[in-house]
């Protein structure tokens, strides 16, 4: 079953150049993971949404996303509320609409 993960950050101010930069240098090529986005979500907010071929892949390129994380971590603030730098959750997909109206086969 396909899976999501999704992983919310903050951005300390004048930084949001350099993380994205950061992000454009990640070679996210660990197996299972289909894609990687990441998402402006306001002037100093973002998120990175990754789609992999299941839960295992995912949870196998938990030490890759971490070891990716620490070449940005210092642009980061916390997020407050007892998160720290990063709010990432994950899971199986339930519902995938980009399948509606298409033909199988």
């Amino acid at each position: 079953m396909t899976a999501f993960n999704a992983v919310r950050f903050r951005v300390r101010a004048g930084q949001q150049q350099a993380f994205i930069a950061a992000h454009e240098g990640v070679n996210a090529d660990w197996p299972g993971c289909r894609r990687m986005v990441l998402v402006r979500t306001g002037e100093q907010t973002f998120c990175v949404i990754g789609e992999w071929d299941d839960m295992a892949a995912l949870a196998a390129a938990r030490p890759q996303m971490i070891a990716t994380l620490d070449t940005f971590r210092d642009k980061l603030e916390d997020l407050g509320n007892g998160l720290g730098l990063t709010d990432p959750v994950s899971g199986e997909a339930v519902v995938d609409t980009s399948m509606r109206g298409r033909s199988a086969g």
